[in-house]
């Protein structure tokens, strides 16, 4: 699957490198907000949000799926757990089904994140994770320094689905407008120095070896 170059670099290393101030985390959400609104319109739910999967353009403006392009795609679907069990939605570990509003989940968890610095369910291993998501959000201990605005915001419970976040007082007096249209300063703006720059994401060790070759013949008919 061939994608557009996002040299950007991750959500993640912004997360992890940057100290983002209070009014930063509204852009990162409301591009992310503008991504799902973007499937969610084609009817695809992404089932995958997390920092790392957040990828942005060098000049990091709001552009669904350019600026919060989604860099994973396997777990996408049109109406499988994500690949990292502190996003997991509840009905997703009850294997109870799921439709968009997982994706809500996601995003509650990550704007969780983003504020904090940790995501609101975490242990030493994924079963513990999970049964700690399965509690639910009232049993999460909230830090001081999350508004009582944020703590309220309930995501895409409601016939407007995931646009009713850009509605919510916590995201009162932010230019979705100017953001929409590119003209709203970002407030982190990556170092690309070429097409070919991908210095803004982790380097790993060369993956040296080849695999055996497959002679199960399971293609001769094609």
């Amino acid at each position: 699957m061939l994608m557009e170059s996002c040299l950007g670099g991750e959500l993640w290393d912004i997360l992890r490198d940057k100290q983002l101030r209070r009014f930063h985390h509204r852009f990162y959400i409301g591009c992310v907000v503008e991504a799902l609104q973007y499937l969610h319109r084609k009817g695809i739910v992404y089932r995958d949000l997390k920092p790392r999967t957040c990828c942005w353009t060098p000049r990091a403006t709001a552009r669904s799926p350019t600026s919060a392009s989604p860099s994973e795609s396997a777990l996408a679907r049109r109406l499988g757990p994500s690949a990292a069990p502190e996003y997991v939605p509840p009905e997703v570990i009850l294997n109870k089904g799921h439709d968009l509003t997982a994706d809500f989940w996601s995003l509650g968890v990550l704007m969780f994140e983003l504020l904090t610095g940790t995501p609101p369910f975490t242990a030493s291993d994924p079963m513990k994770t999970y049964n700690i998501i399965l509690k639910g959000i009232d049993a999460v201990d909230f830090p001081r320094r999350i508004s009582r605005n944020a703590q309220n915001l309930r995501l895409g419970v409601g016939r407007g689905g995931v646009m009713e976040v850009s509605k919510h007082i916590w995201f009162e007096g932010f230019n979705w407008a100017g953001m929409n249209s590119k003209t709203l300063t970002p407030p982190i703006l990556p170092k690309v120095s070429s097409a070919v720059d991908a210095s803004n994401f982790d380097e790993y060790p060369a993956d040296n070896e080849h695999p055996p070759d497959d002679v199960s013949g399971w293609d001769k008919d094609f």
